[in-house]
């Protein structure tokens, strides 16, 4: 039997400026948008969180909407800024990492640069790791062998033992040992524990370094809500186990795919499940499922699709085909459930109740309450109740996002808002033509 695959588991002439704030899984405000239309340039400025980046000769930085500059474009490329921070690099070989007022926290010298994991910043210089703190004051040299981000107030870090042997221990902010250096490997503490790695098997051990399970296992995931799964030598199996170390479920699942929502997704006998963090296998066996998004998956039986909750009931019978193979955050938007039969594209509430007939050659998922659709070999969009909101006229159409959605026309690529107006490349665009 071979080794269970365990997954350890981004202001010129102003046409009227879209604003909105993009939703995250939970649906919470993520991201504040705002969408400008530069006419001098035809091109649009897109603001996140209130900055831009912007390019001269090649080079790149930033500005706020209001036209004050950040950076001037000094760097060959940047990142999107993630939170407070972005990483910027002067060339392939040297980043760095700045604030929103473009001030330098990491100085752009390093190979290796990683955003923020508990108030310490992770850098790498030739072959060795050290630490800056979010001041930008650097608190660890690099000295280390190999580092892993800070995760409750410590990190693990591999320590040169002699010419030939890197030991694993635990460092704290201040560069102090605090778990000495004894492991083969070290992974980085979740909920308390970290997995660690000794005569080729793995343990977990707390923040004092005491074994709160032995190394008798050949994988271990982290920590997840407070359970975590262990795969036994002997017979190359996995078990759930409890935060206490109590053992939920015997060593039966052949496959432990991924953690999601609150569900692992395990196999036994060639058959997918959800295993619950009581150990209780729940929701049926498919030969395939996506895993919970939005509380919902899909799952297979053969070569059909259908929808299940996270109580196991069947939103969508198991007769749809998926001939695209998209993914759950595609077949599954804003309330609705895109499906597929006999190569035509409908539209199921979470009632599993059909509110778009399936009667269109292609569909993309709903966004901003507008679907791209395609009728006679012409797209256009639909609301959410499948009235026609913009003509089916173009080529081809892409979905909404930031209020505005890319088409072709005659060949041409332009891009348009829910009313169907043009925002970009609008020269060419017939007066009307996305007005029903």
């Amino acid at each position: 039997m071979k080794k269970i695959p365990i997954l350890l588991t981004v202001l010129i002439l102003l046409a009227p400026m879209p604003t909105m704030a993009q939703k995250g899984k939970n649906g919470k405000d993520s991201q504040k948008v705002t969408v400008v239309d530069d006419e001098s340039c035809g091109c649009e400025l897109v603001f996140i969180d209130g900055i831009q980046t912007t390019e001269k000769d090649g080079l790149f930085g930033f500005k706020r909407e209001d036209g004050t500059v950040i950076c001037e474009p000094t760097y060959q490329f940047v990142d999107k800024f993630h939170g407070d921070y972005c990483l910027v690099f002067l060339d392939y070989h040297h980043c760095g990492l700045i604030d929103r007022e473009g001030h330098i926290v990491v100085p752009v010298i390093y190979e290796e640069v990683n955003y923020p994991s508990d108030s310490m910043i992770r850098v790498r210089s030739g072959e060795l790791y050290g630490y800056y703190d979010i001041t930008g004051r650097l608190r660890i040299q690099p000295h280390y062998r190999a580092a892993s981000g800070f995760n409750e107030g410590v990190a693990a870090v591999g320590i040169d033992i002699d010419s030939d042997y890197v030991a694993y221990g635990f460092i704290d902010h201040n560069d102090h040992i605090v778990i000495e250096p004894q492991y083969e490997y070290a992974f980085p503490f979740e909920e308390g524990y970290a997995i660690a790695k000794k005569y080729d098997r793995f343990a977990m051990i707390d923040h004092s370094g005491k074994e709160r399970i032995p190394y008798k296992y050949i994988e271990l995931t982290p920590m997840h809500d407070g359970t975590f799964l262990a795969v036994d030598a002997l017979t190359e199996n996995a078990a759930l186990f409890d935060k206490n170390f109590k053992q939920l479920t015997p060593f039966i699942y052949e496959k432990a795919l991924n953690y999601t929502d609150g569900f692992y997704i395990v196999q036994r006998e060639g058959k997918t499940t959800f295993l619950n963090l009581k150990g209780e296998e729940c929701c049926g066996w498919y030969d395939e499922v996506s895993g919970f998004y939005d509380g919902y998956s899909w799952v297979r039986l053969g070569d059909k699709y259908g929808i299940i909750n996270r109580k196991g009931k069947i939103i969508l019978p198991i007769e749809y085909d998926n001939s695209g193979n998209r993914s759950m955050e595609y077949l599954y938007s804003e309330g609705l459930f895109m499906v597929e039969k006999a190569g035509k594209f409908g539209f199921v509430d979470t009632r599993g109740q059909i509110v778009i007939p399936l009667i269109y050659q292609s569909a993309q998922h709903c966004t901003e309450g507008l679907i791209p659709v395609q009728r006679d070999g012409m797209w256009g969009f639909i609301n959410k109740k499948g009235e026609e909101a913009i003509p089916f006229v173009f080529q081809l159409a892409s979905f909404f996002e930031w209020g505005r959605a890319e088409v072709v026309y005659n060949g041409e690529v332009y891009k348009i808002n829910p009313d169907g107006d043009c925002v970009k490349n609008c020269k060419t665009f017939p007066k009307g033509l996305g007005k029903r």
